[in-house]
């Protein structure tokens, strides 16, 4: 009988990326002991560009494009994405076959000498290289100075050590995954800063109709991650924003309704809007209803009005 045929992984080659395919492919070989994985690093727009703010790169596909390039091309069979990465409209061709189960999804804060968000001393300088982020640290501490800050984690952590920073703030799950956890020093609920869609969450696309992939795939899907992160995902794609935009939303099980959490904020976090809704989600329908339904919630108080003053100081930034 001949041997099953094997899978490229497709990942980026940051440490954290790396861990990411390398745990995918652990959890396959437990399924399917003997299946052949190859690791095929794809460097991406976002991997090369360091030294430019990601809001100002754009924000559609900065570390997914060039994966899902190869996948239409038959480089690769799987690319491995940070859920929080895919865009929420994929390409024609292409479909995410399968959501691992999630990683913790809240963020982090690495303040070696303050500990806590509370005690930085004023005017601190906190790196992120998000807006979600910065907004949501500037509603809770004003006086901070919030700056830009790029690279994978062990380059972050690194440019904290020496002194560029008093703190940053990164993903708890990324410092989780590579035996980092302790750097955190505080842990930031969702009732102090909601995290990005999708965050904590791995996400495999496919090249659409692949039934070997697919079946290869399918014991790794997580149901309730995928429908948790459909609803954050439906939230996000009615707002019509991207990961470079200060959205957060969470969706949290609570017995079998999910609640989902959803922001919207301008850059300087002196006006953020909030909401929440439940609902029983028992198919990605009525995840993606729950998704829709609190985006327009937030649009009736004033989300897309938000969203269009930051595209248009964006366009004026680029035109300047």
């Amino acid at each position: 009988m001949p041997a099953e045929p094997g899978l490229r992984l497709g990942t980026r080659g940051s440490r954290l990326a790396l861990w990411q395919a390398d745990h995918v492919a652990a959890r396959l070989r437990g399924q399917h002991p003997g299946l052949h994985l190859e690791r095929v690093v794809v460097q991406t727009v976002g991997d090369r560009v360091l030294d430019t703010p990601l809001a100002r790169i754009g924000d559609k596909g900065l570390f997914t494009k060039e994966l899902e390039k190869a996948l239409r091309d038959g480089e690769i069979d799987v690319a491995v994405h940070s859920l929080k990465d895919l865009p929420t409209r994929l390409p024609d061709g292409l479909a995410l076959h399968a959501v691992l189960e999630r990683e913790d999804a809240r963020d982090a804060l690495v303040a070696p000498a303050a500990g806590r968000l509370d005690d930085l001393p004023a005017r601190a300088r906190v790196g992120t290289s998000s807006l979600r982020r910065r907004a949501q640290l500037l509603a809770l501490r004003p006086d901070l100075e919030v700056a830009d800050l790029r690279g994978n984690v062990p380059t972050r952590l690194d440019r904290l050590d020496h002194g560029d920073y008093a703190a940053i703030v990164m993903a708890y799950a990324g410092l989780l995954r590579l035996g980092l956890g302790a750097r955190a020093t505080e842990v930031l609920g969702p009732e102090r800063m909601l995290p990005a869609v999708g965050q904590g969450a791995l996400g495999l696309e496919t090249r659409a109709g692949d039934e070997r992939v697919g079946r290869l795939l399918a014991p790794l899907e997580h149901p309730p991650t995928r429908l948790a992160t459909t609803a954050e995902r439906a939230l996000l794609a009615a707002l019509e924003g991207g990961c470079q935009v200060p959205i957060g939303a969470l969706g949290e099980w609570d017995g079998d309704g999910l609640v989902l959490h959803g922001l919207v904020s301008d850059l300087d976090g002196r006006e953020a809007l909030r909401e929440v809704a439940r609902a029983r989600v028992a198919d990605e329908d009525a995840a993606r209803r729950l998704g829709a339904g609190l985006a327009g919630r937030l649009e009736a108080r004033g989300a897309r009005r938000i969203l269009e003053a930051i595209a248009d100081r964006a366009v004026a930034r680029v035109g300047a």
